[in-house]
């Protein structure tokens, strides 16, 4: 099975333990400390660009405009680690409607139900900052059936994107 394809296996099974606690901040870009930031990009490095073989200019300019949403635990070494992320970009930055992407979860964490609970957080903070509004993503093909379950409906046709199959979802 390829790594894409166990991801979206992970995502799509249903629940056995509950995700773990965690303490969620949506910050915005000005708002992120150094440390803050680097874990961010680190993570979003280790799943989309090493874990999925896909070389591609993950800095495209919109962290400026967006909040960052992080799910943090405690670690045992001290300080916060993180173990889920998206970023939160309002209507007319990637798209007409407001966005949420570069949705990631920890490795380590998946299948733990993570993945559902960083979505449920995303529309909610994405509507409490912005008020409730359409959502529309640029999902990875092979994650349809994730985001349905919170709500998304394909639109258009596939596309390629940085070598991945995607599709625009939107959720009303």
């Amino acid at each position: 099975m390829s790594r894409l394809n166990a991801s979206a296996a992970a995502l799509a099974r249903p629940l056995s333990t509950p995700p773990p606690a965690l303490r969620w901040r949506c910050l915005a870009f000005a708002e992120l400390t150094a440390t803050e930031l680097y874990r961010a990009l680190q993570l979003r490095a280790e799943v989309f660009v090493v874990e999925q073989t896909c070389a591609f200019q993950d800095l495209d300019g919109r962290d400026m405009q967006a909040l960052h949403l992080m799910g943090e635990r405690e670690s045992e070494e001290g300080g916060a680690a993180l173990l889920a992320y998206a970023r939160l970009l309002p209507a007319g930055t990637a798209f007409a409607e407001a966005s949420v992407g570069r949705v990631v979860t920890a490795p380590a964490t998946r299948g733990s139900g993570l993945g559902h609970a960083l979505m449920r957080q995303a529309t909610a903070e994405l509507h409490r900052r912005w008020g409730v509004q359409p959502i529309r993503i640029g999902a990875q093909a092979h994650l349809q059936a994730y985001y349905r379950q919170h709500g998304f409906e394909p639109q258009g046709a596939l596309y390629l994107e940085d070598g991945i199959e995607h599709i625009e979802m939107v959720r009303l």
